[in-house]
């Protein structure tokens, strides 16, 4: 039984067919990937019939995926170049017809959302439309005419040798030769890539100086002079980083089509097709592995154990916490606290509840800052809620209250320390604090007025470390704590 054929589009002139593939071709993804990670977000008690389906074929197995799922075309990455030109040759007339090995329930949804395909030939449930398959079922369908084909894997030798004219889309050199040898090579599609930088983007190395707060403990215990507690933390911030780029891969990959309507976020390396879902899914549990060998050998237990805690409440927050109102909020700040404590476990030092109850105000407050912003950005743009999030653009009024809130209640929090008898103990001139209080009401006021004019990123940790007036702030912040202790 030949792959069936649905008529999407009519072409205008008589020219010769131009055929093009779609995973990796006309999309920078792989739409069965993008299934199951639908299927795994969505409906995970269904990965337990996943090895089942596979028994019975490949053409039934990503039928029985497509079924399950509703991918979204409008969401998926499509290369500009190629849909650009596959869009000019229709409008001169030309038939373009979509032969692609995905599922025929995708591959439809894709023809009917882009308007510029004559005909479709995909996967059936019975034959998988891959290689020699795919090449039978195109020269059936364009009988004795020549036809042209565009692909980008070494799957598509057997067409392009059979091909008019070859094109292909983002080859390496060893494919392009091969392609040459067999076939006539007219046009090459490239993609501008730095393999290294996309990595690194995807692992967001920039979101680890959220793991300095590790360091806090040993400063706030004025331990920071100690060379070997120094290397502990240092060792706790490598492990930490590693777990936080797999528990960020993760989130990218179940985020992808909520990250592709966000002005800024469809540019991360999943989302747009520059990194692969299967390298993202290689990477987690390499990341995890050395992050946790890391921790078993050079740090304390207690450290493992707030490391696993970290790990495991970041995917609860991953794949539920973070769609639901208040609570997504209160778990970031739980996070970031975290981190405080287990870098007083990596080093032994016992913990201020002061510092504690600071943490989660003030850290509440910077999560009320990245919500804000982002509902503000959507707010710009027309849109009545954050993807993926429990807030509507309604709720931007209540947040832009009781944000600020939660910062002052941190510097409430430190004044209240100030009066303890602890404070005694380790400040010789306490009076001092009283200017950090200061330098905290500015500073929080001042997040708040430039998220307010829409000059603040969504992520105001990494503002800090961008902005110099913070940077001028935290220098004034550890000369009083000087003067303070000394």
């Amino acid at each position: 039984m030949q792959p069936q054929i649905a008529i999407v589009a009519v072409p205008a002139a008589n020219k010769k067919p131009l055929c093009v593939d779609l995973d990796g071709t006309l999309i920078a993804t792989d739409t069965l990937w993008e299934s199951l990670l639908l299927l795994l977000k969505d409906q995970p008690w269904k990965i337990l019939v996943l090895t089942f389906w596979l028994f019975k074929g490949k053409a039934i197995f990503k039928s029985r995926v497509a079924q399950s799922v509703n991918l979204n075309p409008a969401g998926l990455p499509y290369r500009e170049n190629v849909l650009s030109f596959l869009r000019q040759e229709w409008e001169s007339g030309r038939e373009i017809i979509l032969a692609t090995a995905c599922d025929q329930q995708i591959a439809k949804r894709v023809a009917v959302h882009l308007g510029i395909f004559s005909a479709v030939i995909s996967s059936n449930g019975l034959v998988n439309l891959s290689g020699r398959h795919k090449l039978h079922a195109l020269e059936e369908h364009v009988g004795d005419q020549q036809f042209d084909y565009i692909g980008n894997s070494s799957v598509d030798l057997p067409i392009w040798e059979s091909a008019d004219e070859s094109m292909l889309v983002h080859p390496s050199s060893r494919l392009l030769s091969r392609a040459q040898m067999v076939s006539s090579v007219g046009r090459v599609f490239p993609v501008e890539e730095n393999r290294l930088r996309t990595l690194l983007k995807a692992l967001r190395i920039q979101q680890w100086v959220k793991n300095l707060l590790l360091f806090v403990p040993l400063i706030t215990a004025h331990k920071i002079m100690d060379l070997s507690l120094v290397a502990q933390t240092l060792y706790a911030f490598l492990a930490f980083g590693l777990c936080a780029s797999s528990v960020y891969v993760v989130n990218d990959l179940l985020d992808l089509e909520a990250d592709r309507q966000h002005p800024r976020k469809k540019s991360r390396p999943f989302a747009s097709g520059a990194l692969q879902i299967k390298t993202g899914l290689a990477l987690i549990p390499l990341l995890m592995s050395l992050s946790f060998t890391l921790a078993a050998f050079l740090l304390p237990p207690q450290f493992c154990l707030s490391l696993g805690l970290y790990f495991l409440i970041t995917l609860a927050y991953s794949f539920y916490f973070k769609r639901v109102a208040a609570v997504d909020v209160l778990v970031l700040s739980g996070l970031y606290t975290l981190r405080i404590l287990a870098g007083a476990l990596a080093v032994n030092v016992t913990l201020s509840p002061w510092l504690l109850a600071f943490s989660i105000f003030f850290f509440l407050n910077l999560a009320f800052v990245k919500r804000y912003v982002e509902l503000g950005a959507s707010q710009k743009n027309n849109v009545s809620s954050i993807s993926g999030r429990g807030y509507a653009v309604s709720d931007i009024d209540i947040i832009r209250s009781i944000g600020p809130v939660s910062g002052y209640l941190s510097v409430l929090v430190l004044t209240l320390y100030i009066q303890s008898h602890e404070v005694v103990a380790i400040y010789r001139h306490p009076t001092f604090l009283w200017c950090v209080g200061l330098c905290l009401l500015y500073w929080v006021t001042r997040v708040w007025i430039l998220a307010n004019r829409g000059e603040m990123v969504d992520d105001p940790i990494v503002f800090t470390f961008k902005d110099r007036v913070s940077y001028l702030v935290g220098g004034i912040i550890v000369i009083l704590m000087l003067m303070a202790t000394f």
